[in-house]
C-alpha cells in the first residue's frame, strides 16, 4: 500500500512538484541575498531615532517598514507624488530605490497560483499535499529498505537510480516534510480557514486632540529597538484624531500623535506567533540560512523524480505484470518475493497464475512489504528469495529479516520457502536458507521442506511446484519459461590462447563496444557503463539460462574482456571457444557492485587463480592513481597458462602494480597461491592493519584454501577473514 501510495503520488504530481520545488529554490536565494545587501541597523538604535532620522530629511514619511531580513523601506510624499527608498539606518539616507524585483515577483506568482490566482493557489496546495504524502511514505520505504529507522544511513545496493533516489531521499526528506507541510498552513490561512487573523485593540484612552509631538521623544519608541520593528505609520498632522500606528514582533500599538501616549496595545494571539513561525520556515523571511537550507534540498526533487521514473520504467520492464492479485486481506496464498535482478518475479508471476488457475486467491508482494497483521485469511506463505552477494539479502527483501526476528507471535498460516541461486556459488541460496532457519526459530511451521533452484532451472521449479500442489491438495503443475534478457551482439576482436600444454585449455577473450544510443551511454544503461568486477551474460544456444563471467574491463578501456575455461562438455564455454575474431556473440551486462574495488588510497590485496585472473586484471589496469596493489596469482605453470604476462610487467613498470607474486601447482616444487601468501605473512599482516582491502577470486577450493591461509596468517593480529568481510575489507567471487 505504502509503495503504490508513493509511486503514483509522483507519477501523477510530477511535474508539478518539479515546478514548485524549482520555483522555491529560486526563491530561497533572494533573503539572503536581501540580508547581505541590506545595512544592518545597530543593537543599540531605537525606532525613535531611525523615525527621527527619516523624519528630517524626508519630513512628509508616511511609513516605516522593516523586513525580517532587517531591510528598512520608507514611504513618503514629495511634490504630491509617492516616493520609497532603501534605508541606512546610520543616517536615514536612502541608498537604493525600493522598486520590487520584478523577477522575484515573476516567481512568487508561479510559486504561489501559477498565474491562476485562487485556483491556481488550491492547484499548488494540492502539490504540497502530493509532497507530504510523497515525503513520508518515501521515509518510511527508505526505513524499510534500510532495516529499520535505526540503519537510516545504512549502505545501499542495487542499480544506479535507486540508490541515488534513495540517497537524495534521506538527505532531503526532512526539508521536504517541512516545506509541504507549511505550504499547506500558508494556504489554509490564505482562505482563512484558521483562526489566526489579526485582533482590533480596544481603545483605553481617547486621542488627547493635539499634534506635533517629536517622534524622537516618545517613550514608547525610545524602548523600542529597530531590530523589533515591522512597520511604523505616521499620522496626518492635518487630522488631530489621527494617530501613530506601530508594529512589533511583539504585538500591535496605537500612540496619540500630540503626546506619545499609548491609546492601546494588543500582543500577538497564540495563532499569530505560529503563523509567523510558520511563514519564516517556509520563505526563509527571517531566517535566510534555513532558507538555502530548505532551498538546496527542495534541488532534490527534480533529481529524484528523474530517478523514480527511471525506476517505475525499470520495473514495468523488469517485473512481469501480475494479473488478478488479490489484495493481502482477502487472498488465501501470500507470495512474497525476494529479487536482485528481476528474475525471481518471472517465476512468481507463473506460480501465481498457477495458482490462481486451480481457484486459489493469491496476494504477490516483495519480502520488503512483509506486514503478518494484513494477512487475515492467509492459509499459506509462499517465499521466493534470491540471495545477493555473499549471503546478503536482495534488493526487494530489504528490512525482511528484522520485521520476522522481532515478531512476538510467528504467523499461523504455514510457510515454505524456495530458495533460488548458482550452486557454482559458495553462498548458495544462503540468504532464503537463513529466512528458513530465522522462521523455525521463531516457531513458524514449515507447509513443506526448504528447496532450492538451481541457475533458474525450470525443472527444479517445477519438482518444487509438484511437492507444493501436493501440500495444499491441487494439482499444481509449473511450466516456467524464463523470459531471455535483452542482449546485442558483440563481435570479437582478439583472442589469446593458453593452458594447453597443461591441459587446461583458456582464453582472453576481447570484444568490441556494441553500437548503443547516446542516452543510454548518458544514463550509464547496460554496456553505456561497466566495470572490471561486473559481470558478461552470455545465454548459449540451445540453452534457456545464461553464463556469467566477470569482466577484465572497463568501459573507459574501449573494449569487453573475458577470461574464459573450456570445460568438458561445457555448452557456452566450448561455443566460447569456437570464435574467432570476426564472429559474434549476444550478451548482456549484470551489474556486480560487491566485487569493486572501491575508492580511497587504501593499499589492495587481489588474490586469484586461473581465470580469476581476469576481474583482479582489470582493477590493475584501471589502476591509473597507482593505489597500492599486491597481486597474488596462482597457475599450473609459467610457461603455459601465465595470464596476462606482459601486461603485468608492464604495469608494474608504470606504477600501477606494486608487488606480483606467482605460484605455480605443476613442476618439481609445485606451490599454490596460499602457500605465496604464508610466505609473505608478515607484509600481509602489516598492509591489513593499514586498511587494506583483500579480493578473491576464482574458484571454491583455492577461495576455501585462502580463507585458511589468511586466517592463520592473521590470528596473531587478532583479525580474521570473517571480521574482515564484516567491516566490508574481505570480498570474493568465487565459482
Amino acid at each position: 500500500m505504502m509503495r503504490a501510495l508513493h509511486r503514483w503520488s509522483g507519477l501523477l504530481a510530477a511535474l508539478l512538484l518539479v515546478v514548485l520545488s524549482l520555483s522555491g529554490a529560486a526563491l530561497s536565494l533572494f533573503p539572503a541575498a536581501e540580508r547581505l545587501t541590506s545595512p544592518q541597523a545597530t543593537a543599540t538604535l531605537s525606532v525613535a531615532n531611525l523615525a527621527a532620522r527619516i523624519e528630517a530629511l524626508h519630513p512628509q514619511v508616511e511609513q516605516i517598514r522593516r523586513s525580517p531580513s532587517g531591510r528598512i523601506t520608507a514611504y513618503w510624499f514629495e511634490n504630491g507624488a509617492p516616493q520609497a527608498a532603501i534605508i541606512d539606518p546610520a543616517t536615514g539616507q536612502g541608498i537604493s530605490a525600493a522598486d520590487p524585483n520584478p523577477f522575484e515577483r515573476w516567481l512568487i506568482n508561479l510559486h504561489r497560483s501559477l498565474f491562476l490566482d485562487d485556483g491556481g493557489r488550491i492547484v499548488m496546495a494540492a502539490g504540497a499535499a502530493a509532497m507530504l504524502v510523497l515525503a513520508l511514505s518515501g521515509a518510511g520505504l527508505v526505513a524499510r529498505r534500510a532495516g529499520g529507522w535505526r540503519r537510516w544511513f545504512a549502505p545501499l545496493r542495487g542499480p544506479l537510480a535507486g540508490r541515488l533516489h534513495v540517497e537524495i531521499a534521506r538527505v532531503a526528506v526532512a526539508g521536504l516534510l517541512l516545506s509541504s507541510a507549511t505550504a499547506l498552513w500558508m494556504t489554509a490561512s490564505t482562505f482563512d480557514l484558521l483562526p489566526d487573523g489579526p485582533t482590533s485593540p480596544a481603545f483605553l484612552n481617547d486621542a488627547s486632540g493635539q499634534t506635533g509631538a517629536s517622534v524622537a521623544a516618545m517613550d514608547r519608541l525610545k524602548q523600542t529597538p529597530v531590530a523589533e520593528l515591522r512597520s511604523l505609520s505616521f499620522p496626518d498632522p492635518g487630522d488631530a484624531a489621527d494617530i501613530l500606528s506601530l508594529k512589533t514582533d511583539r504585538g500591535t500599538g496605537y500612540l496619540d500623535q500630540g503626546t506619545g501616549a499609548v491609546l492601546a496595545w494588543s500582543d500577538l494571539t497564540g495563532w499569530q506567533r505560529v503563523s509567523e513561525t510558520i511563514y519564516m520556515l517556509h520563505t526563509g523571511q527571517g531566517a535566510a540560512t534555513l532558507g538555502l537550507v530548505l532551498g538546496f534540498m527542495a534541488l532534490g526533487v527534480p533529481a529524484m523524480a528523474g530517478t523514480g521514473l527511471a525506476l517505475w520504467l525499470a520495473g514495468r520492464r523488469g517485473r512481469p505484470r501480475i494479473r488478478g492479485n488479490v489484495a493481502a486481506g482477502h487472498a488465501e496464498t501470500i507470495l512474497l518475493v525476494g529479487s536482485e535482478g528481476g528474475s525471481s518475479w518471472g517465476f512468481a508471476a507463473t506460480l501465481h497464475a498457477a495458482l490462481s488457475g486451480a481457484g486459489q486467491t493469491v496476494h504477490a508482494a516483495p519480502m520488503s512489504a512483509f506486514d503478518p497483521a494484513r494477512y487475515r485469511q492467509a492459509r499459506r506463505v509462499l517465499i521466493l528469495a534470491a540471495t545477493y552477494g555473499d549471503g546478503d539479502a536482495p534488493a526487494s527483501a530489504g528490512g525482511f529479516l528484522d520485521r520476522l526476528q522481532t515478531l512476538s507471535v510467528a504467523p499461523s498460516a504455514p510457510l515454505a520457502v524456495l530458495g533460488f541461486g548458482d550452486r557454482g556459488f559458495a553462498a548458495y541460496c544462503a540468504f532464503a536458507q537463513a529466512v528458513t532457519e530465522t522462521a523455525a526459530a521463531r516457531g513458524w511451521r514449515q507447509l513443506i521442506p526448504f528447496d532450492t533452484v538451481d541457475r533458474q532451472s525450470p525443472q527444479d521449479f517445477a519438482r518444487w511446484g509438484r511437492s507444493l500442489g501436493v501440500a495444499i491438495g491441487i494439482d499444481l503443475v509449473l511450466a516456467h519459461q524464463p523470459v531471455p534478457p535483452a542482449a546485442l551482439p558483440l563481435m570479437l576482436l582478439s583472442r589469446r590462447d593458453y593452458g594447453a600444454d597443461v591441459q587446461a585449455p583458456t582464453a582472453i577473450l576481447r570484444f568490441a563496444l556494441p553500437e548503443i544510443a547516446l542516452w543510454r551511454r548518458l544514463a550509464g544503461h547496460g554496456f553505456g557503463r561497466f566495470r572490471a568486477g561486473d559481470l558478461l551474460g552470455i545465454l548459449p544456444q540451445g540453452a534457456s539460462v545464461p553464463r556469467f563471467y566477470s569482466l577484465a574491463s572497463g568501459r573507459r578501456d574501449g573494449f569487453i574482456e573475458i577470461v574464459v575455461k573450456k570445460h568438458p562438455g561445457g555448452l557456452c564455454s566450448s561455443q566460447l571457444f569456437g570464435l574467432e575474431p570476426g564472429d559474434t556473440v549476444s550478451a548482456f551486462l549484470r551489474r556486480n557492485p560487491g566485487f569493486h574495488p572501491g575508492r580511497g588510497r587504501a593499499p589492495l590485496i587481489l588474490i586469484g587463480a586461473g581465470t580469476g585472473i581476469g576481474p583482479l586484471a582489470g582493477f590493475v589496469r584501471a589502476n591509473r592513481r597507482q593505489r597500492p596493489i599486491h597481486l597474488f596469482f596462482g597457475m599450473r605453470h609459467p610457461g603455459s597458462d601465465f595470464l596476462y604476462d606482459a601486461e603485468l610487467t608492464g604495469w608494474q613498470r608504470e606504477g600501477r602494480l606494486r608487488h606480483l607474486a606467482t605460484a605455480c601447482s605443476r613442476g618439481r616444487m609445485p606451490r599454490y597461491v596460499q602457500d605465496a601468501l604464508r610466505e609473505e605473512a608478515a607484509e600481509i599482516t602489516r598492509l591489513v592493519a593499514r586498511g587494506a582491502r583483500v579480493m578473491v577470486c576464482g574458484g571454491r577450493d583455492m577461495a576455501a584454501g585462502v580463507s585458511a591461509a589468511l586466517t592463520d596468517i592473521l590470528a596473531p593480529a587478532g583479525l580474521t577473514p570473517a571480521l574482515l568481510k564484516a567491516q566490508g575489507r574481505y570480498v570474493e567471487d568465487v565459482y
